[in-house]
């Protein structure tokens, strides 16, 4: 299994995130962490795919960062479903 931490900033002015976040819900997992930030458990995943299958979505003005993560350490406050999903998608 593997998980992939994305986060972004879409920089031009009343740049909608819709086709950012439909293209994120394909993945067979996903979970929201915050407001710009989401973690995508596929089993084909990697930092780089992931990269190169959200590009497409977004301008070349904007920053989109993907790193692999493992779940060994993790600490913050987030709402329990998501700690949940956490627990249940990302390996430890």
């Amino acid at each position: 299994m593997a998980a992939v931490l994305v986060s972004y900033d879409l920089n031009s002015p009343g740049q909608s995130y819709d086709k950012l976040i439909a293209q994120i819900k394909t993945y067979p997992g996903y979970c929201k962490v915050l407001k710009s930030a989401w973690i995508v458990d596929w089993s084909a995943a990697s930092a780089q795919s992931v990269y190169e299958d959200l590009k497409s979505v977004i301008d070349e003005n904007d920053h989109i960062f993907c790193v692999e993560i493992n779940g060994a350490a993790r600490q913050g406050w987030l709402p329990e479903s998501r700690w949940d999903w956490i627990r249940a998608n990302v390996g430890s």
